[in-house]
């Protein structure tokens, strides 16, 4: 007999949002330990004899709406099942009817109570605790283990039994009754209340971030940008001074100089390595924050962490280190004495070029801070999006330590090679702060830039004969991307203008994805002979 479509079989089933489980369906003829369950899906599913009971306690609670609780819950049509031989199936005697629906009415009457127990309605697909528990985990000594399994099987607040987390996609949360709402507001209930204030599935992603990060608190948001921003809205006051560094990400410094100054907000501009000018900013202003790169875009340079920390604290300045181009599992910002650590997640933590993010960690009374004006600005993350990332960590010790290899063995080629006039790459001993970054750093990342020996055309010609990386305005992905920055990210600006910044024409900024370094080095060595 012919295993009827998919829409055939299920054409009499009409599932209910809210199914009753107290009786068995009209057509539900067999016990349901039977070998074969007749009816219209007499085809596909055979229970084993412990059916009742699973259906009660897991099916019923966690099964998605196209599972076998809502399949067993669906109204059956009334047209006599067919059994294996062609013929109708047997009708069930009274006592056995009667007995199935005892059976699975105590069933679920007992899991009530259990769920009741445990604080659930044992009704509900998914439920929020309210909280992470993180020291379930704290045991985890390996980054890479933490990355899978931090704020998930160990320790995570939403109650299921599904290996993934569940994306909780809802942009309100209700309260049962009144006197609940008030509860919530008078701090007594959690709840998120509102989607821009919370999410369950978020929170997984947050305290799994707190846990590489050693952080107290972390707080995503819809991109690296909106971090960055609204960060140094919340940490600045009007009116105060912060000090940044020169080589930074162009639209950091667009916004430092554009927006910022509008509320009051002055800047000081460093050199990364300049200590000096560092404390001489210090003394002379009131600074709120120092805010730098480490490494920096696009030319790498690394900040002393732990010695900036201790001179910015001596005069009440907070210091906060974007570690987008590090990672976490390079470098432990927090450990080394700043105050609250910033990374695009849409880079490596999300790894696959396909999702936008960016959070903070730290203690958790600077983090309410910035939370605080998140909630009034917006620029929520969507949890299918947290998705992503969660997902993403899971291979993120793989990919980094694939890409800091890559990296650093094309460096060093390329520093060999008579048609590159300069690399920048941190884990080279020619690099300015190479000695700091192996202080401070386990790896070195796999972003490498390097200046062409030639023009702007040579250049052209280098990344276009390149076939495997993507020109792009990204790195920290699985595919390679190339770009030329004085091209992808100061075009608009005039030579000159650009050279300011160190943006010459010849530079190339090069993120090394996870293909096979073969494959990428004998791309590369191919497209310089190209030129």
């Amino acid at each position: 007999m012919a295993a009827p479509t998919s829409h055939k079989l299920f054409s009499a089933l009409n599932c209910r949002s809210n199914p009753d489980f107290s009786a068995p369906p009209p057509s539900f003829n067999r016990r349901l330990n039977s070998a074969a369950f007749y009816g219209p899906s007499a085809l596909i599913l055979r229970f084993p004899p412990n059916f009742h009971r699973q259906l009660s306690t897991k099916a019923r609670r966690n099964c998605s709406n196209i599972g076998l609780a809502q399949i067993v819950a669906a109204s059956w049509s009334n047209a006599p099942a067919a059994d294996s031989s062609g013929g109708s199936a047997p009708a069930a005697s009274a006592v056995d009817a009667a007995a199935t629906s005892a059976a699975i009415s105590a069933e679920i009457a007992a899991d009530d109570n259990v769920s009741a127990g445990a604080g659930g309605n044992g009704a509900v697909p998914v439920q929020f605790s309210g909280s992470v528990d993180s020291s379930s985990y704290s045991f985890l000594k390996s980054d890479g283990s933490m990355a899978i399994h931090a704020a998930e099987r160990l320790g995570r607040g939403i109650v299921t039994d599904a290996i993934t987390t569940p994306v909780v996609n809802t942009s309100a949360y209700f309260f049962k009754k009144t006197a609940d709402l008030i509860d919530f507001k008078e701090k007594r209930q959690f709840s998120f209340e509102y989607g821009r204030y919370g999410n369950p599935t978020t929170i997984v992603l947050e305290e799994k971030l707190s846990a590489l990060e050693g952080a107290e608190s972390t707080l995503i948001m819809a991109s690296g940008m909106c971090a960055s921003t609204v960060l140094l809205m919340a940490l600045v006051p009007a009116g105060g001074h912060l000090v940044t560094t020169t080589d930074c990400y162009r639209k950091t410094r667009i916004f430092i100089e554009t927006v910022l100054p509008k509320m009051g907000i002055k800047a000081s501009v460093i050199d990364p390595a300049d200590v000096a000018a560092l404390e001489s900013a210090l003394e002379e202003n009131n600074v709120s924050l120092f805010f730098t790169e480490s490494p920096t875009n696009p030319f790498l340079r690394c900040v002393d962490i732990k010695l900036v920390s201790e001179i910015c604290h001596k005069k009440g300045a907070l210091v906060c280190i974007d570690g987008t181009f590090a990672t976490p599992l390079n470098q432990k910002a927090l450990s080394l004495g700043a105050d609250l650590v910033l990374h695009s997640a849409t880079k490596y933590i999300g790894g696959h070029n396909d999702v936008l993010g960016g959070y903070i960690s730290g203690p958790d009374k600077l983090v309410s801070q910035v939370r605080t004006l998140h909630h009034v600005l917006g620029g929520t993350l969507n949890p299918n999006a947290a998705y992503l990332f969660i997902r993403g960590l899971k291979t993120l010790h793989l990919r980094v330590q694939q890409q800091n290899s890559t990296a650093f063995r094309m460096a060093k080629i390329l520093e060999e090679h008579p048609k590159v006039k300069h690399v920048y790459y941190p884990g080279l001993p020619s690099h300015p702060e190479h000695q700091l970054a192996m202080r401070q750093m386990t790896g070195f990342g796999g972003v490498v830039s390097f200046e062409i020996d030639g023009d702007l055309i040579t250049t052209i010609k280098f990344v276009d004969a390149l076939k495997i990386p993507y020109i792009a305005p990204s790195f920290g992905g699985c595919e390679s991307i190339v770009d030329q920055p004085a091209i992808m990210s100061y075009w608009d600006l005039p030579q000159s203008e650009r050279a300011k910044y160190g943006i010459n024409d010849n530079l190339v900024r090069f993120s090394f994805g996870v293909e096979d370094f073969e494959d990428l080095k004998a791309d590369v060595l191919q497209a310089l002979e190209a030129i």
